[in-house]
């Protein structure tokens, strides 16, 4: 078989309408655009979202909040109360929270550790945010923290 024998599976291609071409095609004249009227002309038609002159619903709804450009940063929460499973001076980064089961894979790329909840020992915690009472708490145990920068930046 060569490249230029390869075919589409019969029934899987369907010939375009023709439109236009006159009256022996059956689409001819209107080109099945009726007579006259709004949606005859080119580009004819309403906006998305046009509701006959009523307020559409977009305009409709209040508006709340802001968004900068960047968009909001999503973390990974992950509470002290649950690195209860890791031994004595493990070193709880995004991947062994992945094996752990305690977040997803994909949301590696930006974990937060809070306060929620006590360590039973000391754990090297490594994440890209970590909230102050989390930080105490781990010191407290004898643990320390790392603050990862965020994946693809390069930092």
């Amino acid at each position: 078989m060569r490249l230029d024998e390869l075919r589409p599976a019969p029934g899987a291609t369907k010939r375009r309408k023709k439109i236009g071409r006159g009256p022996g095609s059956g689409h001819g004249k209107t080109s099945g655009k009726g007579h006259k009227g709004q949606k005859a002309r080119l580009g004819g038609g309403k906006a998305g979202g046009f509701e006959g002159g009523q307020m559409p619903l977009y305009r409709r709804i209040p508006k709340r909040g802001f968004m900068p450009y960047g968009g909001k940063t999503e973390y990974a929460v992950v509470n002290l109360k649950s690195l209860g499973g890791f031994p004595a001076n493990a070193v709880v980064d995004p991947d062994a929270l992945v094996a752990a089961g305690l977040i997803k894979r994909g949301d590696r790329a930006r974990v937060k550790v809070l306060g929620e909840g006590d360590v039973a020992h000391a754990l090297t915690v490594r994440a890209h945010a970590v909230s102050e009472s989390a930080r105490v708490k781990i010191a407290a145990k004898g643990g320390s923290v790392e603050v990862l920068g965020a994946r693809g930046t390069g930092s």
